[in-house]
């Protein structure tokens, strides 16, 4: 069994940091491919950011790129979103979610939600004054 469990979220004020964590857990499992979407109140799941497991392909959206970015820990099967200047647009719960491979597709996917085979629970951020 896949298990992939957020943890990081929280209260944060306008321009604060948070850092999101990414377990991916499962004896036989070993992620090529992780990825942050959020989803916001009443709103679609966004793409925000993806890696390729050994960091070669990295991939941003735009609303966050300058102000997040992903590092990994590959021994512990850990993927962390380091968030900066958070704004309030930034609130929402964010997911991590993971792809084995390797996959030609995931250049061309990684923005895609339905491209990720595995789900995390998700972890509320949310940045108010």
């Amino acid at each position: 069994q896949v298990q992939l469990a957020e943890s990081g979220g929280g209260v944060v004020q306008p321009g604060d940091s948070l850092r999101l964590s990414c377990a991916a857990s499962g004896r036989t499992f070993s992620p090529h491919y992780m990825a942050w979407f959020r989803q916001a109140p009443g709103k679609e799941r966004e793409f925000v950011a993806a890696v390729s497991w050994g960091g070669v392909f990295i991939y941003y959206a735009d609303s966050v790129k300058g102000r997040f970015t992903i590092s990994r820990d590959n021994a512990q099967k850990t993927r962390y979103l380091q968030m900066s200047s958070l704004k309030y647009e930034d609130t929402a719960v964010y997911y991590c979610a993971a792809k084995g491979g390797p996959d030609a597709a995931f250049r061309s996917s990684f923005f895609r939600s339905t491209y990720y085979e595995y789900w995390g629970q998700g972890t509320q951020v949310t940045v108010s004054s």
